[in-house]
C-alpha cells in the first residue's frame, strides 16, 4: 500500500497518525510569534521631508529606542488643522519596538520633530516572524 506513496505523503501519514508532541510543539513555534503578542509594536510617524525623516530614524536606533524604522516616502496627508482642510506630501515612518518603549520614543519623537504637534501612534504586533521579533528585543532592550 505505502509503495505508490511519495515521501512526503507518507510523512504526513505518519505525523497525522502519531503526531509526536515534541515535534509538533517545535514546529508549532517556528510558525508564528504570537507567544510574543503585545511585547512588540510598530509605530508611526508622519514627517515632513524624508531628510527629517532620516534624522528621526538614525537618532531612534541610536539611542536604541526602536530596531528598525522605514522611511516610506510620498504619503499625501488630507487633514484639519487651525479651522483648515490641508494636503501635505509628507513621508512616513514604521518603527519596530517593543511595546514598552512606545513612551520614550515618543517623547524622543516629540523632543526633535518639527511639527507643532506631531503624530506618534503605535499598534501592538499580534503576531510574526519569531526570529524577527526576537531580533527586536536583542535590539530594544527594557528600560530600567
Amino acid at each position: 500500500m505505502l509503495i505508490g506513496l511519495k515521501r512526503t505523503s507518507v510523512l504526513a501519514l505518519y505525523f497525522s497518525l502519531f503526531k509526536p508532541s515534541s515535534i509538533s510543539a517545535q514546529f508549532a513555534n517556528m510558525s508564528s510569534g504570537s507567544a510574543d503578542a503585545d511585547i512588540y509594536s510598530v509605530a508611526y510617524v508622519t514627517v515632513p521631508s524624508t531628510e527629517v525623516g532620516k534624522t528621526l530614524g538614525h537618532g531612534l536606533v541610536k539611542n536604541k529606542l526602536a530596531a528598525c524604522v522605514n522611511i516610506i516616502p510620498q504619503v499625501t496627508s488630507i487633514y484639519e488643522w487651525k479651522g483648515e482642510i490641508n494636503e501635505d506630501n509628507e513621508a512616513l515612518l514604521m518603527i519596530k519596538t517593543r511595546t514598552s518603549e512606545v513612551d520614550r520614543l515618543t517623547e524622543y519623537v516629540r523632543s526633535n520633530h518639527p511639527y507643532e504637534v506631531c503624530e506618534v501612534i503605535s499598534l501592538p504586533i499580534k503576531n510574526g516572524n519569531p526570529p524577527y521579533l526576537k531580533w527586536i528585543g536583542e535590539n530594544v532592550k527594557e528600560s530600567q
